[in-house]
Parts: structure tokens; sequence; C-alpha cells
């Protein structure tokens, strides 16, 4: 079973937390669809992920790399649905 390296580790956890910080700006645009209730919410899951990115660094673990990922589908499920069953308009 092949293992990851301490620094292939070290570095996935580092591009998954700058990776997260990349994702403030669909996070912080909402605003523009979504109304303040929803903005405050989609950025309190934006912290709760940007802890785990951080806690993958200090960790060195390079689950920390799935992050960004997790954050992206997250912003736009939320946003989807809240189009779709909550008819948000632009």
């Amino acid at each position: 079973m092949p293992t990851v390296s301490k620094n292939a580790a070290r570095v996935a956890s580092w591009l998954g937390l700058i990776g997260q910080l990349c994702t403030l700006p669909f996070y912080s645009a909402s605003g523009l669809l979504a109304p303040a209730w929803a903005i405050a919410v989609l950025l309190l899951v934006w912290l709760a992920l940007l802890a785990t990115a951080v806690w993958a660094v200090r960790a060195n673990s390079a689950w920390g790399l799935l992050v960004p990922f997790v954050s992206v589908g997250l912003w736009f499920a939320l946003i989807s649905a809240g189009e779709a069953f909550l008819h948000w308009k632009g």
C-alpha cells in the first residue's frame, strides 16, 4: 500500500489552504444573489472549512487538499438550492 511522504503531505496541505483562501471571492460575491442571512450562513461555512484547512496544515495532512474542492461544491450546491427552492434572484 503506497504511503504519502511527509513532504508531499505538507505541500498538499498548504495547497489546500491556499485553495481555500482563493474560494473567498465566490462566497463574498454571493451577496449579488442571496439575502443577507444566507451570506452570513455561507461565510460561517467558509470559516469552518478554513479552520479545517488550517488544521490540515498543522497536522501535515494530505487530506487538506480536498478542502477547496469541498468548499466550491458546497457553495455551488447551496446557491443552486437557494435559487431553486427559495427563489433567490440576481
